[in-house]
């Protein structure tokens, strides 16, 4: 059996912060000086999704082709093989954007130009 102790202080914790309102929500906002938290990037996120759903119906054979799964999509098939590329990168790179620790430059825009689909080389080319 342990012998308990009775709590005889309050502690109070002050915590600045603010609610300011954007888009309709609300958002805490920190004070000046604290390292931001890292946020994923919402269109980045859904596009890599995408590339992912969109690998596995064409794996599992529901669509044979691009072109059949673009037009369900209605999405043109070029658009959808630049959002597939998504589907090659390093494991590690989907992995922080997944957490937002990407770094800025690592838009979607600019993952659907040419990228090298070697992993390492991939490093260098994001690095």
């Amino acid at each position: 059996m342990t012998n308990v102790l009775p709590i005889t202080e309050t502690i109070s914790l002050h915590v600045p912060f603010r609610l300011v309102k954007r888009g309709g929500r609300k958002e805490i906002q920190l004070p000046e000086g604290t390292p931001p938290t890292p946020r994923a990037d919402g269109a980045l996120l859904k596009a890599l999704a995408r590339a992912f759903r969109w690998k596995r119906l064409l794996e599992s054979g529901e669509f044979t082709t691009i072109a059949e799964l673009a037009e369900r999509e209605s999405i043109a098939p070029s658009y959808m093989t630049r959002v597939l590329r998504l589907t090659l990168l390093a494991p590690d790179i989907v992995e922080a954007i997944l957490d937002g620790k990407h770094p800025p430059k690592m838009t979607l825009a600019w993952l659907l130009g040419p990228f090298p689909v070697d992993w390492k080389q991939q490093g260098h080319h994001f690095g």
